[in-house]
């Protein structure tokens, strides 16, 4: 029994190197923004009030999908993509390499303006 917690405890251990150096790929249409998350449908966007839409997707720095509970109380920043009713879909808890990566739009203007590359998962002003 105890070889086999540790053979367990071991194989999570060599899987951690792996899951923090995946590429997580961003649509187009994904905005950065700080995001304080309140009681559930409640968040600041930015520092203004906002809500999360019915079924929203949040993803950790690790990419694992959590919920607003999980995080209640927490501040992060986050690329985040807005519903046709305006309200917040998609969001991805950035990585301290991901946040990084600048420049990228935080509002629909600077993305309209901007160019992106999809692959490169890079921004350039005009």
């Amino acid at each position: 029994m105890l070889r086999r917690a540790l053979a367990f405890a071991a194989a999570c251990l060599l899987a951690m190197p792996v899951a923090a150096q995946v590429q997580r790929n961003f649509p187009q249409n994904a905005l950065r923004g700080a995001i304080a998350f309140g009681t559930a449908p409640d968040i600041a966007l930015n520092g203004q009030p906002a809500r999360l839409a019915p079924g929203t997707r949040i993803r950790d720095a690790n990419n694992m999908a959590v919920v607003p509970a999980a995080i209640h109380g927490g501040r992060f920043l986050a690329h985040y993509t807005i519903d046709p009713f305006g309200l917040v879909k998609d969001i991805w808890i950035l990585t301290v390499d991901e946040a990084a990566n600048k420049p990228w739009p935080s509002t629909p203007d600077e993305a309209a303006a901007w160019s992106f590359d999809p692959i490169a998962q890079v921004w350039t002003k005009p």
